[in-house]
């Protein structure tokens, strides 16, 4: 009977082992060809094919950067729309392309596969982008021309005039999502994680993939932002419409190069049928051992302590065992779904609190550019675009990614020891601290502006906006590759997409909180800090509240990563726990045989 035992457990934890060493970070198995055949390594995916896809990413921020940072600048000083208005519809705007980004997620997640979702949407971009070209080029979508600031002395574009400007915004939004939550899974499926060449090559490639970001956004804040103000918007937008289609063209040309990963079906089916039997089974007692929990030996996901209230929907009670139902999921689920479930909620806590840096970052495409509106913008004869100003924004994300990728990031792999060299929760925890200062040099720089306006007359230079810009722009080159690497690093292989979509939803709560906040203060204080002429507005009032806010926000921060496991580790220690069990269950029979050794033999 012992040598019984003995033999069950070794096979169970090398199985164990071998499900995990096969499947924790490495898809290779369910990676084929755009022929449906498995990969052939030397002519797919590596740095050729996220090559490609890196392309359309470049696209997507050509035409969401050219609208978003000078919108602001066409809805106040050609539709005349309040200043707090027109901050609210550029943060909506910018709120539901991230949020539309889950649905973008779990269609490549689901049904479609990352790559058909890219091309997908793609084309829907483009042909918004196209709207949003004629909405601002046709003269009837616009009201009369205004030389005063004072609405008083202007005249609102009506509800007529905004619907296709609504409608073109909107569509843009639909389609960029979802290309953004399928572009950096579709990138990183061109890796493969088990393999150390390319698991190396995989952590370059979240920096360079924001990168490609920040030169696509530094390219429409710069060239494109100055075509909208000199040239002409529907120039400007034209050619955002025609980068969007030359993209899909690209993507689909390089086809044959790409790894696939095959759709596995809606994750949040799994989650749903989890949450649902491990409430079901509620009143049932934890097993003595975790080992009896369905599929426990055949998981792919390490089983963990975490959370344990979901392990109930792995009990396998009389009705699964006497009808022989243990792989109908809806009526026991395996601990492989019930990990995984486990997986997404973990990342929940750390979701939260990272809204807040991106409500931050929301002022740059917002207030920010107001602020240049009422300041000194000359340099020489040359009056630089008030949109313009996000430039320091840009090349500050480009520098400091490209200080972590060949500085920060070696140095810190001497000092940890750790391959990542600085862990994707504390890029987050460094964006976070940066954002704070962001706000605390936006709130000093306002308040000499106004005192400047108001008691001298006196408009000071614009690029007194340039630290607040550079210290957010740093922020994010943290907060964003950490905030993205985490959140697809630490999600189930199936659900890569679909996490993707939950990390854009973190920009998406970001700017709809911005407008809540400007909402409420706007209310608050009876209309006096948030005003369309800033002068007569208290600004850096809103700047410092902001400041507290991610104060507290980053204090919170800490106690959830310090309470978080990544995924790696809980592998180590469910492999570690695997191997100290049987290296018992041996002890054990090594003392049975030493005690009785007539019963052994009997037994053998």
């Amino acid at each position: 009977m012992m040598l019984h035992l003995d033999t069950h457990l070794s096979r169970g934890t090398e199985g164990f082992v071998h499900n995990h060493a096969q499947k924790d970070g490495s898809t290779d198995g369910a990676l084929v060809d755009y022929r449906g055949n498995p990969v052939d390594k030397s002519r797919t995916g590596g740095w050729l094919g996220a090559g490609l896809i890196l392309g359309t990413e470049l696209s997507e921020r050509l035409c969401v950067m050219g609208i978003s940072m000078n919108l602001v600048t066409y809805l106040v000083g050609d539709l005349h729309l309040p200043s707090s208005e027109s901050a609210n519809i550029v943060t909506n705007f910018m709120g539901t392309l991230n949020l539309l980004a889950l649905l973008g997620g779990f269609l490549a997640d689901a049904k479609l596969g990352r790559y058909a979702t890219i091309a997908i949407f793609g084309c829907i971009s483009a042909v918004g982008v196209t709207l949003l070209t004629l909405a601002t080029s046709i003269p009837s979508m616009k009201p009369p021309v205004c030389d005063s600031r004072s609405k008083g002395h202007c005249i609102e574009a009506s509800g007529q005039q905004l619907v296709l400007l609504f409608a073109a915004l909107y569509t843009i939004s639909l389609g960029c999502g979802g290309i953004k939550s399928s572009v950096s899974g579709f990138g990183s499926d061109q890796f493969d994680s088990s393999n150390p060449k390319e698991n190396k090559a995989m952590i370059y490639f979240f920096n360079r993939f924001y990168f490609c970001i920040s030169l696509g956004s530094l390219f429409a804040v710069t060239v494109l932002v100055y075509i909208q103000d000199n040239v002409g918007r529907g120039w400007g937008y034209g050619i955002s419409a025609g980068t969007m289609v030359l993209a899909v063209a690209v993507l689909l040309g390089g086809t044959k190069f790409y790894r696939f990963k095959k759709p596995e079906g809606s994750p949040l089916t799994t989650i749903w049928r989890v949450l649902f039997l491990a409430w079901i089974k509620r009143k049932l007692s934890h097993p003595s051992d975790p080992g009896f929990l369905n599929e426990y030996h055949n998981a792919k996901v390490p089983h963990t302590e975490m959370l344990r209230c979901f392990d109930k929907a792995a009990i396998l009670d009389n009705y699964a065992v006497a009808n022989e139902n243990r792989n109908n999921p809806w009526i026991v689920s395996t601990v492989t779904q019930v990990e995984e479930v486990k997986m997404v909620l973990k990342l929940i806590p750390i979701w939260s609190t990272c809204i807040l840096f991106w409500t931050v970052y929301s002022q740059m495409n917002t207030f920010s550019i107001e602020q240049a509106t009422f300041m000194n913008r000359n340099v020489s004869k040359f009056g630089v675009p008030a949109g313009s100003f996000s430039f320091f924004l840009f090349i500050s994300i480009l520098l400091f990614t490209s200080i972590n990728e060949r500085v920060t990031i070696p140095i810190a792999r001497k000092i940890t020891g750790n391959n990542q060299g600085l862990t994707s929760l504390q890029r987050v925890g460094i964006g976070l601290t940066l954002s704070v200062a962001g706000m605390v040099a936006a709130a000093i720089v306002e308040k000499q502006r106004r005192e400047n306006a108001i008691k001298h007359n006196y408009s000071i230079s614009a690029f007194w906006l340039v630290p607040q810009f550079f210290i957010v722009g740093a922020g994010e080159a943290f907060a964003y590759v950490g905030q993205l690497e985490f959140f697809i690093r630490e999600a189930p292989e199936g659900m890569k997409s679909m996490s993707t979509g939950l990390f854009l939803t973190t920009l998406s709560m970001g700017f709809f909180t911005s407008s809540l906040l400007v909402s409420l203060v706007h209310k608050v204080t009876n209309g006096s800090w948030l005003k369309s002429n800033l002068n007569n507005g208290r600004l850096d009032g809103f700047y410092w509240t902001l400041a507290v806010l991610g104060i507290l926000n980053f204090l919170v921060f800490l106690v959830f990563s310090m309470r978080h496991q990544y995924k790696a580790q809980n592998l180590n220690s469910a492999l570690e726990d695997s191997e100290e069990e049987l290296k018992n269950w041996n002890d054990t029979s090594t003392d049975n045989t030493k005690k009785c050794p007539g019963a052994a033999e009997e037994q053998v």
